[in-house]
């Protein structure tokens, strides 16, 4: 999920925009996408508790989808992307990485392999294209890269009860952690994921971009015998800030890579070939700063790009910052000196203001049915 501040061009719009805006949702540009942030109710934090303690659903029809079809499509996506596809079987997903030569990270993404000539990947928003980009110029002969952006929409269920609404629908549940099933919902075609980005028990539904709206209609009808809610963009990123998850373009960017962000479990070092292979096994014998979690230990909020010292002398930066309504304390993520370790404790400069922290390994909650 990537933020990006707005241009000169009016951002895009889900296929859930006008739902959004009769549930009187507090719009914002998010990766070029009109997006809901939160709505009324209790906001960012009501819609958090919901999602830790029952059910929410988010629309994040923003992100991006693609495909890569033909003769050999997972064997070429494996020879682009960090993770090693041969690991999973098809019916699986895997969290992956798109580098440059550099090792700096172009986008964080999910692929679903479907077969081994039939990949599907979930990008973040503002990235698609130049994932795409960058796939289509590296694809041999008989090998299809495809856009299909808004092909298809995206919503996730998450939450302890998640099971539950699905089952209202007749969807499929209980699949592994990391794989898919493509269902039909109502004659309509729909793929029910076991992902998400909150660390709970969760979906991602990926209906096509027209049926979207009915099944957006029926999830809400569904979650409310749960007192589930819709949820917006700010609790999504207050869920994945207390799991540790990494947001592309503050925790992971062309200038943070895997080996900094902590995130080398996705990256297959073993295949003969990943961009970016050469420049992340020089890092990774010597990295010069690496990402780990703080924990204030009073009163304040952290936010990305702060100061972070220890005794006096600087220590890194904060990558992303927010209160946790779990712990009622501020929470951070921090590009550190790498021989910084857990228990210690250093200083962030919040605006002038000294606010102690301890160093601690994420997640910062554990929550009730936390996915691996």
């Amino acid at each position: 999920m990537t933020t990006a501040t707005s241009g000169t061009t009016s951002p895009l719009t889900s296929p859930l925009h006008d739902r959004h805006v009769a549930l009187g949702a507090k719009m914002a540009d998010f990766g070029g996408w009109d997006m809901p942030i939160e709505y009324p109710g209790g906001g960012v934090v009501a819609e958090h508790t919901a999602v830790r303690e029952r059910v929410g659903v988010f629309d994040v029809s923003h992100l991006g989808k693609a495909s890569v079809t033909g003769p050999g499509a997972a064997d070429f996506v494996n020879a682009c992307l960090t993770n090693d596809v041969r690991r999973i079987e098809p019916g699986s997903a895997q969290y992956t990485l798109c580098c440059d030569d550099s090792g700096g990270v172009v986008d964080d993404l999910i692929v679903y392999l479907k077969s081994d000539d039939d990949v599907f990947l979930i990008p973040n928003a503002a990235n698609t294209a130049e994932v795409v980009r960058r796939l289509q110029a590296a694809a041999p002969e008989g090998i299809t890269v495809t856009n299909l952006h808004r092909d298809f929409g995206v919503l996730a269920v998450q939450g302890p009860r998640s099971d539950e609404v699905l089952e209202a629908l007749g969807l499929p549940t209980g699949h592994d952690y990391m794989s898919f099933v493509e269902a039909d919902w109502q004659g309509r075609p729909v793929i029910v994921c076991r992902t998400g980005y909150t660390g709970e028990r969760g979906y991602e539904l990926v209906p096509r971009w027209d049926d979207a709206p009915a099944l957006w209609d029926a999830l809400v009808e569904a979650i409310s015998p749960f007192e589930g809610k819709p949820c917006g963009l700010g609790a999504r990123d207050t869920l994945r800030t207390e799991m540790g998850y990494p947001l592309h373009g503050q925790d992971l960017s062309l200038q943070i890579s895997p080996v900094q962000a902590r995130a080398g479990w996705a990256v297959g070092w073993k295949k003969d070939t990943f961009w970016g292979k050469a420049a992340l096994e020089a890092e990774r014998a010597a990295p010069t700063r690496l990402m780990r979690g703080l924990l204030v230990t009073g009163r304040g909020i952290p936010r990305a790009h702060c100061t972070v010292s220890r005794g006096g002398a600087a220590a890194g930066e904060v990558t992303s910052g927010t209160f946790s309504p779990t712990l009622k304390q501020g929470i951070a993520l921090a590009l550190l000196n790498p021989e910084i370790t857990d228990g210690e404790t250093v200083e962030i400069d919040v605006r002038g203001r000294t606010l102690e922290a301890t160093v601690v390994k994420p997640p910062f909650v554990q929550v009730q049915v936390r996915e691996p």
